[in-house]
């Protein structure tokens, strides 16, 4: 078998029948260097939001397996007119979705993670000269169950098919040609980078940087996957790779900053100091399927013996979250559920913060200067992260830029639509 290269295009690439015929081109491209091809594929435009309306225009609860039923169909629609575009200019396609294929998955609706692909059919295709187009964001449980794969989805789909079948590389096409040092709208002068690590761009995606899914980041380190995010608008434009930091020359303590803010503060109140508290509250979500981020446990009030145990998590789990933890209240004894979801993440990351001290309290120093609460922290190796209210976000990406001097060689990304002054 030839070369083999696995790309990726989002919603906004195929969002119409114009935009289509533009990515039909940069696979053709790709078949005419001489590359085995696998498009993996979105559902056009903002589809997916359009059929989630739909269903709660009906009820507030809608069912997640009917959930992943519908949402599963927009996709559907995207690979059969992207193989038409492809064969009326004359090459073999063929669309597949995750059922014909075989994308397995475990058996949980609307995040599901991906167990197992079925390599023969595809294998077959590319063998028989086809371009192969893939539905991304959806599975097929051992049952023969539909489900999705959660919000950037496809970016799972197209490296777990670059990891299983060997791909030479995976591109992942955007509507931006790479990883910025700053969003443009805020910092002019921002730069697109050559590259940056597994790691960093790991750390970011879980901070709110809205460029890959983190599973597709994790997943792509872990099976060494040679992953590439690139501009559908710009084929000639390399992007930015993204790849092993040991292969990585680091310059900097912090390679730039990442905002998150679609995350809500739940904080559990007055909970009895007892062994096993914790473990029941985190279980029951965890059941759901429901991940926490920062985490906080403090003494309420020492003579009744109660802490307050706050945590964050992605605001649109927040509300079955609350449902959860308040089905909890009797069996743990605790005084009430409060959320705040007018909060931001703020996160400075870099691979070169191992080793080097004085990065936190360098970030900590600097958003006091500016009058800036901090109501959370988390750190990891590479990152440090920080709860501001929504309303400092900008001057916090402001004043750390500048803080870090970030001007050249930084990343910032922005998910969750930050409001430009």
């Amino acid at each position: 078998m030839n070369n083999l290269v696995v790309q990726k295009f989002g919603g906004t690439s195929v969002a119409d029948v114009d935009k289509i015929k533009n990515v039909a081109d940069a696979v053709i491209r790709e078949k005419r260097n001489g590359n085995n091809v696998i498009v993996v594929v979105s559902a056009m435009g903002h589809t997916t939001d359009y059929l989630v309306k739909m269903a709660k225009d009906i009820t507030d609860t809608p069912s997640p397996r009917e959930m992943d039923m519908l949402l599963s169909t927009g996709e559907g629609i995207s690979i059969a007119l992207l193989a038409i575009a492809l064969q009326s200019r004359g090459y073999d396609a063929v669309s597949l979705n995750a059922m014909q294929i075989g994308i397995h998955t475990e058996d949980k609706h609307m995040k599901a993670r991906i167990t197992d692909i079925e390599k023969a059919r595809i294998e077959k295709e590319l063998n028989a000269g086809k371009i192969v187009v893939v539905a991304g964001f959806q599975g097929v449980t051992q049952d023969g169950e539909i489900t999705t794969l959660g919000r950037g989805g496809s970016d799972i789909t197209a490296v777990a098919l670059a990891a299983i079948l060997n791909a030479d590389r995976c591109d992942i096409y955007t509507d931006v040609d790479g990883v910025y040092t700053a969003d443009p709208r805020i910092v002019p002068t921002a730069a697109k980078l050559d590259e940056i690590s597994y790691e960093e761009m790991l750390e970011l995606a879980q901070a709110g940087a809205n460029v890959l899914h983190p599973r597709s980041v994790e997943a792509a380190k872990a099976h060494n996957v040679v992953l590439r995010v690139r501009s559908s608008f710009k084929l000639n434009d390399k992007g930015t790779l993204i790849l092993g930091v040991d292969k990585m020359e680091i310059n900097k303590a912090v390679t730039g900053i990442a905002v998150d803010l679609s995350q809500a503060r739940i904080v559990v109140c007055s909970v009895p100091d007892r062994p096993g508290t914790a473990a029941k509250v985190f279980s029951a979500l965890a059941k759901e399927n429901i991940s926490v981020d920062m985490i906080i446990q403090s003494y309420a009030n020492k003579e009744h013996n109660t802490n307050d145990i706050a945590f964050t998590m992605n605001s649109d789990d927040a509300g079955v979250a609350i449902e959860i933890l308040r089905s909890l209240k009797d069996e743990l004894e605790f005084s009430e559920v409060e959320a705040n979801f007018d909060i931001a993440k703020v996160s400075v990351v870099g691979a070169g913060m191992i080793g080097r001290p004085g990065i936190a309290s360098k970030m900590f120093k600097a958003l006091a200067e500016a009058d800036i609460n901090i109501k959370m922290i988390a750190t990891s190796e590479i990152k440090i992260s920080c709860l501001v209210d929504k309303s400092d976000t900008q001057k916090a990406i402001r004043i750390l830029h500048d803080t870090f001097e970030l001007s050249d060689g930084s990343i910032f990304e922005v998910t969750g639509g930050l409001p430009i002054s």
